[in-house]
C-alpha cells in the first residue's frame, strides 16, 4: 500500500546517502620543490611545512628584482610546489558511490593524485573544477598530493599568487543526487522564483523518484523519471505574493531546500539547500539600467583577486572584508578584473548588497604575456565560460557575464567570431544577462570596433567614454557603461552617467589598491624611476596605487569625492543634506606640497597625493592648497578661528573648492553652508604633535575560532592629545601570546619591500595593518606593539567557537 504523503517530511532523517561538502582545508603539507616522487603515498614528508588552506606561497617572501613575474607579478618568487594531505576513511565510506575533492581555485596548471593516481588537470588558475576520487580511494589512510606549476613566467599581468590559494572541498554523494551547479535559479518576475534541476542517476538502472522543493513555508513535489547514467531536468516555479526584493540597499535572500526521495518510503537519496535573490534587471539606450523596474545608475569598481598584505588567500573572512570596504566607500556595482572570482566573494555580494560583473578572461587567443592562457584558450575557453556561468548563476548580485578584456586581436575580423563563441556558451546556461565585455582602442581607429561591439548587449569602453556622443548617434540603440575609467576623472564621468540615459555607469580603475603592476597609480617623487608602469622598472614598487581605498583598508580623499558624487544629495543640495552611504556630505583634506618631500609627477592613473593632515611641520608661512568635498552650494573654511575663504561648490564648481593659504599650525575647520545661508555641519583637521603611543583597534569585537576567520588591526600613532599623527615613521614590533598566528603585517606604503611575514615594520603616514588568523580553540590572544621610546600598546582578542 503506498504510504501516506505526510510520512515523506517524518522520515527525512532516513537518508540514504545526501550529498556532503566538508571544508578540506586543514593539515596539508607542503613544500617548494619538484619531485614525481611527492604524488606516491610513500613518498617521505621531511621537511614539508604543515599548512591550512588557503595558502599563497608566493606572498610569504619579500620581492626581490629579480624575481621571473618581474613589475606585473610585484616581484615575487613563483615556481613549482607540492602539497601533500592525508585523510583516513571507514571501510563504509570508502565505498561511497561518489566522492570529489572540489578545488575553488589554484594557481596555476594543477596536477591532483590520489594514492598515486593521477586523477585531474587543471591549467587555468581562476575557475573551479572536481577531481574525481572514487575507485581510487581505500579504507585507511588515503593520501591527496597537488603539484602547482607557476613557474612558467611571465604568466599574468598582476599579481597572481601560487598555490591553493582559495577553498577546497571534499564533496560525497549516492547513485542518485542532485548537484548545485546543476541547479538553477531564476526570478522571472517579481513573484516568481523557477528552479531548473537535473537531477542525476549514476546507476544502470532506470528510476522514479518525488523532487521535493521548500521555500517560505511553501512546498512543491515533482515526479521524476530518470533513465540509467543520465539526467531528468525537471522545473518548478513558486508565487510568491509578497516578495521582499533583493537590491544594494536591502539585499534580501530566500533559501531553497530541494530534496530527491525515494517514492515509496520517503526516504531522502539527496538534497541541496540553495541561496537566491528575486530581482529584475532591465537596460536601454532610452531609459538606461532598471533594476526591479526602478532606475539605478552604477558607481562601479574594478577589483583583482588579491587582498594586499594577504596575497592570493582568499579567506572568506578576506573576502566579505574586501566587499564592506567597497560598500562602505560608496559604491554599489564590482567588476571583477580580469578573472571569475571566488565563490566566498559572491556569497559576500549576495548578503552585503553589490552589483557584479563576472568577468571570465584577461586576453583571447593572442598572448599579452608569453605563458598566458592564450596557450589554453583554443581548446578551453568555451568550456571555462560555462565552469564561471554554471557555477555562479544563482547569485542575485551578478547582473552581467564579462568574456573578455581589451583583447589583442580586436582589429582581426575573427574576433567578432571568438566574442559569438562565448557569448553562446554564456547564453547555454544563462539567458537571465547580458553580455559584455571591456572594449578598448589605442590609436584612433575606434569606430571600427562597431561590429564587435554589436555582439555585446552592453558595451563596455575601457577609457573611451569620450566617444559617447558620437557613438550614439551612429548607433542609437547601443547601451554603454565605462568598464575602466582614470581615478581623477571622477567628476566627468558622473557627469556623463548623470545626463545621458543611454551611458549606464562608469566603474573606475580600481576600488582597491592591488599587488602587481607596479607603480600604476603612484606619483612620482623626483628621484624615483618615472614613467608608467610598462615603460621600465618601478621597482621598489610592487603594487599599484590607484584604488580609492588602500591595502590597509584606509580610504583616500578621492573615495570620498567619488562617494559624494554618486551617493550624496547634490542633486537637491537641501538645507540638511542627508547622510550618503558612502560618507559624509561635507570632506575636508590639503594637498601635498610639491617639494615638500621632493618635486612631485603624476601619473595617468595616479591623483594627487591629499591627505587629511594639516600636520605639515617646516613648511610654515609657505603656500599650500586646501581641498573642500561638498554637498552643500558653499562652503567657508576657517584657520584658528579665522575665515580663510568663502566659495561656491555646486556643480558648476564640481561640488569642491580649492583654498590656497599659507600653513600656520592649529585647527583647519571647513562649514557647509545651507541653501538660506547658515552654517551647517562642519569637519576639522587638526596639527598633530610628535607621537607619544600606538593605537590599536580591531574590527570585531569577537572572532571564530575555527582556523580561518581573520582579525584584522588597524596600528595608528597618536599624540599626546590622542591626535592621529599622519607624518609618523616608527618602526613597530609585534609580539603574540596565544593560539593566533600572524597572517600579516605591513603598511600601505607599496615602496616598503619588507616581507609580511616578519613581526617588525615602519608605518607610512601614521598607520599599519596587522592580521591575525583564528586558531582551532577557543581562547584569548595577546597583540603587543612596540617602538624605541614609546609606551607598548596591547590589545587582547577572543576567538570563540566555530561558525
Amino acid at each position: 500500500m503506498r504510504k501516506p504523503l505526510f510520512l515523506f517530511f517524518l522520515l527525512a532523517s532516513l537518508c540514504l546517502h545526501a550529498e556532503t561538502r566538508t571544508r578540506f582545508n586543514a593539515d596539508w603539507l607542503f613544500i617548494l620543490q619538484d619531485d614525481s616522487l611527492f604524488s606516491l603515498p610513500e613518498s617521505q614528508e621531511t621537511g614539508w611545512q604543515r599548512i591550512d588552506l588557503p595558502h599563497d606561497w608566493s606572498i610569504a617572501f619579500a620581492p626581490t628584482p629579480t624575481a621571473p613575474a618581474g613589475n606585473d607579478g610585484g616581484w615575487y618568487p613563483t615556481g613549482i610546489g607540492w602539497y601533500r594531505k592525508h585523510f583516513q576513511l571507514t571501510a563504509k565510506e570508502a565505498a561511497v558511490f561518489n566522492r570529489n575533492l572540489y578545488f575553488e581555485g589554484v594557481y596555476e596548471r594543477a596536477d591532483i593524485y590520489i594514492n598515486g593516481h593521477h586523477v585531474a588537470h587543471h591549467d587555468y588558475g581562476y575557475t573551479s573544477f572536481s577531481a574525481h576520487l572514487s575507485g581510487y580511494v581505500r579504507q585507511g589512510d588515503n593520501v591527496v598530493a597537488v603539484r602547482v606549476d607557476n613557474g612558467n613566467q611571465k604568466n599574468c599581468r598582476w599579481y597572481s599568487g601560487s598555490g591553493i590559494y582559495r577553498n577546497v572541498w571534499m564533496v560525497e554523494s549516492g547513485e542518485h543526487f542532485l548537484s548545485p551547479e546543476l541547479i538553477h535559479i531564476t526570478t522571472p518576475d517579481l513573484q516568481t522564483i523557477t528552479i531548473q534541476t537535473e537531477v542525476g542517476n549514476g546507476s544502470d538502472f532506470a528510476g522514479e523518484w518525488y523532487l521535493v522543493a521548500e521555500v517560505e513555508g511553501q512546498t512543491l513535489m515533482s515526479n521524476v523519471t530518470c533513465e540509467g547514467n543520465s539526467y531528468a531536468p525537471i522545473t518548478q516555479s513558486f508565487h510568491i505574493p509578497h516578495p521582499r526584493l533583493w537590491t544594494p540597499s536591502s539585499p534580501e535572500l530566500y533559501h531553497i531546500h530541494l530534496s530527491l526521495r525515494e517514492k515509496e518510503s520517503g526516504q531522502i537519496l539527496d538534497e541541496s539547500d540553495i541561496t537566491c535573490g528575486i530581482r529584475t534587471i532591465e537596460y536601454d539606450a532610452q531609459q538606461g539600467f532598471r533594476l526591479n523596474g526602478k532606475p539605478l545608475l552604477i558607481n562601479g569598481a574594478c577589483v583583482h583577486h588579491d587582498h594586499g598584505l594577504l596575497g592570493a588567500a582568499a579567506f572568506d573572512a578576506a573576502e566579505v572584508r574586501k566587499v564592506r570596504l567597497m560598500k562602505e566607500a560608496g559604491f554599489n556595482l564590482l567588476r571583477t578584473s580580469h578573472n571569475p572570482p571566488s565563490p566566498a566573494f559572491l556569497d559576500a555580494c549576495d548578503s552585503l548588497g553589490m552589483l557584479v560583473i563576472d568577468e571570465a578572461f584577461d586576453g583571447w587567443r593572442t598572448e599579452k604575456n608569453k605563458q598566458d592562457f592564450h596557450l589554453f584558450f583554443d581548446q578551453q575557453a568555451e568550456e571555462e565560460m560555462r565552469s564561471m556561468v554554471r557555477r555562479d548563476r544563482n547569485h542575485p548580485s551578478v547582473i552581467a557575464w564579462s568574456i573578455g578584456n581589451e583583447v589583442i586581436e580586436r582589429k582581426d575580423i575573427r574576433v567578432i567570431h571568438t566574442a559569438k563563441l562565448l557569448k553562446q556558451a554564456a547564453l547555454s546556461l544563462d539567458i537571465t544577462r547580458p553580455i559584455t565585455e571591456a572594449l578598448c582602442a589605442w590609436d584612433s581607429d575606434w569606430e571600427i570596433y562597431d561590429p564587435h561591439a554589436a555582439v555585446l548587449d552592453i558595451a563596455g569602453y575601457n577609457y573611451m567614454i569620450h566617444k559617447h556622443e558620437g557613438d550614439h548617434e551612429r548607433v542609437p540603440e547601443r547601451v554603454i557603461w565605462q568598464t575602466e575609467s582614470y581615478p581623477a576623472d571622477a567628476f566627468k564621468n558622473w557627469s556623463i552617467v548623470h545626463d545621458n540615459p543611454y551611458v549606464i555607469g562608469d566603474i573606475v580603475w580600481t576600488g582597491l589598491d592591488y599587488l602587481g603592476e607596479s607603480g600604476i597609480g603612484g606619483w612620482r617623487y623626483a628621484s624615483w624611476p618615472q614613467g608608467e608602469h610598462w615603460q621600465n622598472s618601478q621597482w621598489p614598487w610592487h603594487g599599484a596605487y590607484c584604488g580609492d581605498v588602500d591595502i590597509t583598508g584606509h580610504r583616500k580623499p578621492i573615495s570620498y569625492y567619488r562617494s559624494l558624487l554618486w551617493n550624496g544629495t547634490i542633486d537637491a543640495q537641501i538645507s540638511t543634506p542627508l547622510p550618503n552611504r558612502g560618507g559624509a556630505a561635507l570632506f575636508l583634506s590639503v594637498r601635498e606640497p610639491s617639494g615638500y618631500v621632493e618635486p612631485i609627477r603624476t601619473t595617468m592613473w595616479s591623483t594627487w597625493p591629499t591627505w587629511e593632515s594639516w600636520t605639515w611641520p617646516g613648511w610654515e608661512d609657505k603656500d599650500i592648497e586646501v581641498e573642500v568635498f561638498s554637498c552643500y552650494p558653499r562652503i567657508r573654511l576657517y584657520l584658528n578661528d579665522q575665515l580663510l575663504a568663502e566659495k561656491a561648490t555646486t556643480e558648476a564648481e564640481e561640488f569642491r573648492a580649492v583654498v590656497r593659504t599659507a600653513y600656520r599650525p592649529g585647527t583647519l575647520r571647513a562649514v557647509g553652508i545651507d541653501p538660506e545661508g547658515r552654517e551647517a555641519e562642519s569637519t576639522t583637521l587638526v596639527t598633530a604633535t610628535p607621537a607619544t603611543s600606538i593605537r590599536l583597534t580591531a574590527d570585531r569585537a569577537v572572532y571564530h575560532a575555527d582556523g580561518e576567520d581573520l582579525a584584522y588591526v588597524t596600528v595608528e600613532m597618536t599624540d599626546q592629545f590622542g591626535n592621529f599623527c599622519p607624518l609618523a615613521s616608527h618602526l613597530l614590533t609585534a609580539s603574540i601570546r596565544g593560539d593566533a598566528t600572524l597572517a600579516a603585517f605591513g603598511s600601505a606604503d607599496l615602496r616598503d619591500a619588507t616581507s609580511v611575514k616578519f613581526l617588525s615594520h615602519v608605518v607610512w603616514h601614521g598607520r599599519a595593518l596587522l592580521i591575525l588568523r583564528a586558531p582551532r580553540r577557543a581562547g584569548t590572544t595577546t597583540l603587543r606593539l612596540s617602538s624605541v621610546g614609546l609606551p607598548t600598546a596591547s590589545l587582547r582578542i577572543r576567538f570563540e567557537g566555530a561558525r
